[in-house]
């Protein structure tokens, strides 16, 4: 059951994080302006995730996207939304404080 709650909040297997921004991955933080501005991951841009909805054009459908927010919950939920709507690599990377860039 533990599982399948990480499953579904996008805490499923553990993947390299650092490794895929190295190959080039984005990082999406997905918290409000505000939070962004006090601290995010260099080069990550900001969609909140009240407005990414309308914001995934700004996304590639086959590039590699990282999810990121204050805990990793809204990250989960990014991640859902952007898989639902057709991107195919997308890792919820948690808490922004803790992917190293």
């Amino acid at each position: 059951m533990l599982q399948f709650i990480k499953n579904l909040l996008g805490f499923g297997p553990k993947v390299d994080i650092s490794a895929l921004i190295e190959q080039g991955a984005i990082v999406v933080d997905v918290r409000t302006p505000a939070e962004f501005k006090d601290g995010h991951v260099k080069g990550s841009m900001n969609l909140p995730l009240q407005t990414l909805g309308s914001q995934m054009n700004k996304l590639k459908k086959d590039q590699v996207i990282i999810t990121c927010c204050r805990s990793g919950s809204r990250s989960g939920m990014a991640r859902r939304q952007l898989l639902a709507a057709g991107f195919t690599q997308v890792y919820n990377g948690g808490p922004w404080n803790t992917i190293k860039k």
